[in-house]
């Protein structure tokens, strides 16, 4: 079975790549299909504070018919020695066999890094397979929910330090519309929150973020960690009072100063610190922040109070000159137990990929990957590494 999933990554912290001041002579799609284009770097002026990505491309996910046109614009609201470019990314992702993803994802930089504003904004008509909880379900034990969701994230970030950052957010997450086609949600998954005919959430958080990275789009070193506390409460609209806590973790390791050749570990905890969050809300595969983890999984196929997840992946370049590069990586995830509450079993994914350079001056790449896990494969789609 094969599946594609069309994600996109907004960067906390991106700055053009590091890499054209040591070789000019890099090169992406532009510079083939349009030699004479500004996108050399000889030509780029040093004023220059806006730049576009617009990469158009057709696929066809679950046997249906998609499209997938994102727009990335990137700019700075200060002198670039010292003020990470801003961005907004626009993805559209249709899918003409009933889901729809609108999403909007921006990090706005103020002059000299003083702020961070970020938001996530998306709305999803969103059937899909749900297998309950804990990890020890059949593949064949399956429920497909009809659903849609609005989800909205806004979060305000104070440097505190050179890398360090700290600040409130707001959290809300609307499922509404639930509908099966046969056994009730909450019969199926023995879970009564949020399986009705609809959930709300809607919390304050605290977010620390720390972020030695140069370059988010398709970092090459440094580290990086994210902690986001939530606090969804009855005050605010929720439907129950319940906490979260989201942790993540990021460390790059370069061998080579003028090539990609980077080995990368990715790992995040995330887990339901009490109360009863909604069904929905629930730690499960593949729905971290930005949806770009468990390659090799179906959306949604592990679920529970707590998700622990590991990846590695290595990134080489195949052509002197950028264009081209290749990935490997695997990942292991576990969810908790529904009574037990432990990680009692750990699955596996695995994988290659495809670089094609899409913009050389941010290093951005259009990604191609294909990841299997025990019972699934299939094809992934992203613009910039996937962490």
């Amino acid at each position: 079975m094969h599946l594609l999933r069309a994600q996109t990554q907004v960067s906390m912290d991106s700055t053009l790549a590091h890499t054209l001041k040591i070789n000019p002579h890099r090169r992406d799609i532009s510079d083939i299909l349009f030699p004479n284009s500004q996108s050399n770097p000889k030509r780029l002026k040093s004023n220059d504070k806006i730049y576009f990505s617009l990469f158009p491309a057709s696929v066809v996910p679950r046997g249906g018919d998609a499209s997938l046109s994102p727009l990335n614009n990137i700019f700075f609201l200060g002198e670039r020695k010292n003020t990470s470019s801003s961005s907004i990314t626009f993805t559209p992702y249709p899918e003409f066999d009933g889901r729809y993803v609108l999403p909007i994802r921006s990090s706005i930089w103020l002059k000299k890094n003083s702020w961070n504003i970020r938001s996530d904004i998306r709305f999803l008509i969103y059937p899909q397979d749900t297998w309950g909880l804990g990890g020890n379900t059949k593949e064949s034990a399956k429920m497909y929910v009809h659903y849609n969701y609005i989800h909205f994230n806004h979060a305000a970030l104070k440097k505190v330090g050179r890398y360090l950052f700290i600040g409130p957010g707001y959290d809300l997450n609307n499922h509404f519309h639930i509908r099966t086609d046969g056994d009730t949600l909450t019969k199926f998954t023995g879970y009564s929150a949020g399986t009705g005919t609809s959930s709300f959430s809607s919390g304050i958080t605290l977010n620390l973020l720390y972020d030695a990275r140069k370059n988010i789009v398709n970092p090459v070193s440094g580290f990086y960690g994210n902690i986001v506390y939530r606090n969804s409460a009855r005050l605010l609209g929720s439907d129950d009072n319940w906490q979260s806590l989201f942790m993540d973790a990021r460390k790059y390791f370069s061998f080579s100063k003028t090539n990609q050749n980077v080995l990368a570990f990715w790992a995040y905890y995330w887990t339901i610190l009490s109360g009863n969050a909604p069904y929905f809300d629930l730690p499960a595969t593949a729905w971290d922040p930005y949806t770009n983890s468990s390659r090799g999984f179906q959306q949604s196929r592990y679920r529970g109070k707590g998700l622990l997840y590991v990846e590695t992946e290595y990134r080489r370049d195949l052509t002197h000159d950028g264009l081209l590069g290749y990935v490997l990586f695997a990942n292991i995830q576990s969810v908790t137990e529904p009574v037990a509450n432990k990680f009692t079993y750990w699955h596996m994914g695995t994988g290659v990929g495809l670089r094609i350079k899409v913009n050389k001056l941010t290093n951005t790449n259009f990604d191609i990957d294909y990841a299997m896990s025990k019972n699934f494969s299939g094809f992934y789609l992203n613009f910039g590494e996937i962490f």
